[in-house]
């Protein structure tokens, strides 16, 4: 069983990894889903990411899961909030009863410092150093509270997800995003997250939190 990765992100939180290695088979047999994807790949990944809820929440109702106003996936009752992301071969999943959360893998890919002036300011660049795994995590930050916050077309990452601060030692990420479409303006985001061999991952870990 490819279970990557499996953690606590609070006392009401839980997120896990998983690599693709599977039968189209063992995921539907587990989910009873069958998505009307074309594209075997990506039918694979969005079977994986509803398995992992699963995995995360045995109870997890998947049949119920509806897509909001903005195209975000939801529960009808908002029993459970979660966020899913996928990089072939991985998926990763983010479950919380309490509040919304966001998550983003991505495999890494020097490509990246390519586009980077897309989404990183000139001072997100210079911390970034040109370095495609450290690019590749801001853009998992980014992508992270942009899932959190759910609402479509209504975000800038350059304007609205500005990085303060993010650090990657011994594959440990840190990360701070002061967001700029809160009530109370910035609002500080805390994301945690893991460099792999191949991948980075990034997540919502605390809303309103201090400084790191």
């Amino acid at each position: 069983m490819p279970l990557l990765r499996e953690w606590d992100i609070s006392d009401s939180g839980l997120a896990a990894v998983w690599k693709i290695e599977e039968a189209e088979a063992f995921f539907t047999g587990h989910t009873g889903l069958y998505p009307e994807i074309n594209n075997e790949k990506r039918r694979m990944e969005h079977l994986a990411g509803r398995y992992l809820l699963r995995h995360l929440e045995r109870d997890f109702p998947l049949h119920r899961v509806v897509r909001d106003q903005h195209n975000k996936p939801r529960l009808d009752d908002n029993s459970f909030y979660f966020s899913v992301s996928h990089s072939w071969p991985y998926a990763a999943a983010i479950l919380d009863t309490r509040e919304d959360t966001g998550i983003d893998i991505q495999m890494w890919t020097p490509r990246i410092v390519g586009i980077q002036q897309k989404f990183l300011s000139e001072a997100e660049q210079a911390f970034c150093r040109n370095d495609h795994r450290l690019i590749t995590l801001a853009w998992c930050a980014k992508e992270a509270v942009y899932k959190w916050h759910g609402k479509k077309g209504l975000v800038s990452f350059m304007e609205h997800l500005p990085i303060t601060y993010l650090h990657e030692e011994d594959g440990i990420c840190e990360a701070r995003i002061d967001f700029q479409l809160a009530e109370v303006v910035p609002l500080p985001i805390t994301l945690r997250g893991y460099a792999a061999a191949d991948h980075g991952c990034m997540w919502v870990q605390q809303v309103g939190s201090a400084a790191i």
